[in-house]
């Protein structure tokens, strides 16, 4: 899943943007609405979590310009003000989803989960191929009998291959979904992390590489 965190404090947003990450997720920051509108023109995003007080452009106008574009990406917006007028404006206007400040984490991480599977078609409650099966809901994966201790990123790697359906998916494609813009395209961030789940996974292999053209299961 691919997020963009919209947040005008330096620090609130370093924070989300690194819980979120350590749960899997490839996410970009923008510290302003234009900023956010820069990256949202050039980048595809399951989720954008946006702040509604911005710079430059209010959190208000990013949220309608996204709905006036008819754009898949679901949005949850962040505020302050905790009133149900307040909550009823910020859905009015093309929110997905609304949350006050200050809020828990996990419950963040749960709605975007939420918005994250609405933002894309419909998977089935549980992905399989062959005995590696792998709960999206749950956060568990498994080799048979055999439960698997994956990291967040091996984890949304896995889940990736499986829900494309014996598709290839290439090495740019998994590094916007499993990534983000930090990544290095010309480093070989996705073979070391494929080799490292492939060495996990255990035999007989279930991962192939397609040469010129990515990776399936």
């Amino acid at each position: 899943m691919r997020l963009l965190v919209v947040e005008d404090h330096p620090r609130l947003a370093s924070a989300l943007a690194d819980g979120l990450r350590g749960e899997g997720m490839a996410v970009d920051v923008a510290s302003d609405g234009r900023d956010a509108l820069a990256r949202i023109t050039v980048n595809s995003y399951d989720v954008v979590v946006l702040d509604r007080d911005l710079p430059r452009v209010h959190g208000d106008q990013v949220c309608k310009a996204l709905v006036a574009a008819g754009s898949q990406t679901r949005i949850l917006m962040l505020t302050a003000a905790s009133t149900i007028r307040d909550r009823v404006e910020g859905l009015e206007l093309g929110a997905d989803d609304y949350l006050t400040k200050p809020f828990e984490f996990p419950e963040l991480v749960a709605r975007v989960r939420a918005l994250g599977r609405r933002a894309v078609a419909p998977l089935p409650p549980s992905l399989a191929c062959g005995d590696v099966t792998l709960d999206p809901a749950r956060r568990v994966a498994f080799r048979g009998d055999r439960r698997l201790s994956l990291t967040p990123r091996e984890f949304a790697l896995l889940e990736c291959l499986l829900a494309a359906d014996g598709r290839v998916v290439s090495a740019e494609e998994l590094l916007a979904r499993v990534w983000d813009e930090a990544a290095n395209p010309f480093t070989t961030t996705v073979k070391t992390t494929i080799g490292r789940l492939r060495a996990k996974l255990g035999e007989p292999p279930v991962i192939e590489t397609v040469r010129e053209g990515g990776y399936r299961i």
